[in-house]
């Protein structure tokens, strides 16, 4: 939107997306009439505050560990309640009017990742999507499974099951030995080196929990580009990666992943409802997946035919078109920059304080949204209880090598950034 429409309700206003005009102050500069009558932020300023004062936070706690569940802005609470309101009132009336809502967000995620719709996959979080697709991976005994030493406990037992199942071989590879100097020529090569005539799935995790590493998937992609040369389809090696925490934040398209699946929930870094998610994949590799829960969406495409079937949280997975909406609207490569930014300034504020180890990689390149460190002298939980105390929420990385985390993002200021720093100050003597 370019500021031109002026004049729509509140309502209308954050259902077009309107996200961008609290933006743009930070782009130029946008003059809207009525702003000030509906309380909408304006300016250089202000830009950023206002896309926060869409969400009914607590203002007295600083929010650092956003990757855990999402605050819904407002545009996804209104949405939530008007389906809610619908369901409540009469179902099967709901289920008619609002039953088509289910294409609406696979357009709007189709729309957000540069893909076709047809191939996404509409689950309930990362791990059920996980779970689906590993399940469902067709695998023969005498291939392999190649993943890391860095994943989540869901990546690692859902290919724990996988190999039980079918008696293929899993292996796990490090990809650096020091997190915070993890470096992609190492990243790429390590893979390289371990990718085998029968290695069938690599399965990678795209940012890092345990350390707030991102991985170089683009180049990765390639590796595996050329790796499949001359392989048929059934012995083709998939490359599949768990994106969440890349998700919402990283300026990504389908394309541009090199991946052939990426699996995300969307009610973390994207603002999204609560129990949703998603599963893209390229068309022709999702015909090496059977499905395993059968559908209700009709099987017109690999998407909708690997989306499960049954009752859910309806009005929870119709009003995730909003967040797609929402973060379109304010524009995906300034919220990449603007929490890029942040994450810089917490990490170069970080940096400065003794005794205490950065784990995070300190270049955008190799980092997103998490930013994970460990102070001498002090348990992890220590320093999350210090920070609590301060009214700071932190968390740690639930992992056999554990660190504590922040996660700046867009709900959070340079002011905020300051005041971790110096509380972790404080703390570190």
């Amino acid at each position: 939107m370019d500021g031109k429409d002026v004049g729509l309700s509140r309502r209308g206003f954050l259902r077009a997306g309107a996200a961008s005009w609290l933006l743009g102050g930070a782009t130029g500069g946008v003059e809207r009439a009525g702003a000030a009558e509906e309380g909408v932020a304006v300016g250089p300023a202000s830009s950023w505050e206002a896309v926060r004062g869409e969400f009914d936070l607590d203002r007295s706690v600083v929010q650092m560990a956003g990757l855990l569940l999402a605050s819904h802005p407002r545009s996804v609470r209104e949405a939530l309640g008007r389906y809610r309101q619908a369901l409540d009132e009469n179902p099967p009336w709901a289920m008619r009017e609002f039953g088509g809502q289910e294409e609406a967000v696979r357009e709007a995620a189709g729309k957000y990742l540069a893909a076709d719709a047809g191939e996404i996959a509409l689950t309930d979080s990362t791990t059920m999507g996980l779970g689906l697709l590993y399940a469902g991976l067709r695998i023969r005994g005498d291939q392999e499974i190649l993943s890391t030493n860095h994943d989540h406990s869901s990546t690692n037992a859902a290919l724990n099951f996988k190999a039980a199942a079918t008696g293929c071989g899993l292996r796990r590879i490090a990809l650096f030995e020091q997190s915070a100097e993890a470096d992609e020529a190492e990243i790429v090569a390590r893979i390289q080196a371990q990718i085998r005539d029968n290695t069938r799935v690599l399965a990678v995790t795209f940012v890092h929990s345990s350390s707030g590493v991102k991985l170089p998937l683009a180049a990765i992609g390639k590796v595996v580009a050329a790796a499949n040369a001359g392989r048929p389809i059934e012995n083709r090696l998939l490359f599949c990666v768990d994106g969440v925490h890349g998700f919402g934040v990283e300026n990504i398209t389908a394309a541009g992943l090199g991946c052939d699946f990426f699996v995300a929930g969307c009610h973390k870094w994207l603002f999204g409802p609560r129990g949703t998610g998603i599963v893209w994949g390229l068309t022709e590799a999702w015909s090496q997946v059977a499905p395993i829960i059968p559908t209700f969406s009709g099987q017109s495409s690999p998407g909708r035919l690997m989306t499960p079937g049954g009752f859910h949280s309806f009005e929870h997975r119709w009003a995730l078109a909003e967040a797609f909406e929402f973060h379109l609207a304010l524009g995906k490569g300034r919220v990449e920059a603007r929490i890029h930014a942040l994450s810089t300034l917490l990490k170069d504020g970080l940096a400065q304080i003794k005794g205490l180890s950065l784990k995070t990689p300190p270049s955008p390149a190799r980092s997103s949204g998490i930013v994970c460190f460990e102070i001498a002298g002090l348990a992890n939980g220590e320093v999350v209880r210090g920070l609590a105390e301060k009214r700071i929420v932190a968390s740690t990385t639930p992992y056999t090598v554990s660190y504590a985390r922040l996660t700046p993002g867009l709900l959070n200021d340079e002011e905020q950034i300051e005041r971790v720093v110096t509380a972790l100050r404080q703390m570190a003597g």
